[in-house]
């Protein structure tokens, strides 16, 4: 278990953990997806009954591990990116166009919280066909995800203004599991 001794080290050790939940949410979610299409195919092939739930379902599903793993993969900085611009630049400049990225990333998930907190509300009247649950269920996944985008993107900047303040570069400390 790391060493928990500053705000700081407190803001990183916390954004990995709620990292780790949201793969765990979104593994979890994969698991019953294909549970779900294994129970499809048997009543289908076997029962000669389909099951007519398993589409909603499965559009209910992919939409929490879509956003759970985009989320995740701006933490791990792991989203598909031309870095040969970036990677030429000197140390400085690099840093500062970093900073820019999680800025804009951080902007664009509060965009995105916005817009999908209204969508939710919106869709909170409407009943999702074959579920009975509201459709507000769904956009859930998209406000989790607006809002984990600016969690992890505005906590990674805030992590790099700290180093850059201190004369350092910012390194992400890989959590030992």
């Amino acid at each position: 278990m790391p060493q928990i001794g500053s705000f700081w080290d407190l803001l990183e050790v916390s954004l990995d953990r709620i990292k780790r939940v949201c793969v765990l949410l979104a593994s979890v979610a994969l698991v019953v997806l294909v549970a779900t299409f294994g129970w499809l195919v048997f009543g289908r092939y076997v029962l000669n009954q389909t099951p007519t739930w398993v589409e909603q379902l499965a559009l209910l599903l992919i939409c929490y591990i879509t956003f759970l793993g985009s989320a995740v993969g701006i933490q791990e900085q792991t989203h598909l990116g031309v870095t040969f611009l970036r990677d030429s630049l000197p140390e400085k400049a690099r840093e500062g166009l970093l900073l820019l990225t999680d800025l804009c990333l951080a902007i664009f998930g509060g965009i995105m919280l916005v817009a999908s907190i209204e969508l939710f509300q919106f869709g909170w009247s409407t009943l999702l066909p074959m579920l009975n649950i509201p459709e507000s269920v769904r956009t859930a996944s998209a406000v989790a995800c607006g809002a984990l985008m600016v969690l992890f993107a505005g906590g990674r900047l805030l992590l790099r203004v700290r180093c850059l303040l201190h004369g350092e570069i910012y390194e992400t400390k890989r959590v030992e599991k």
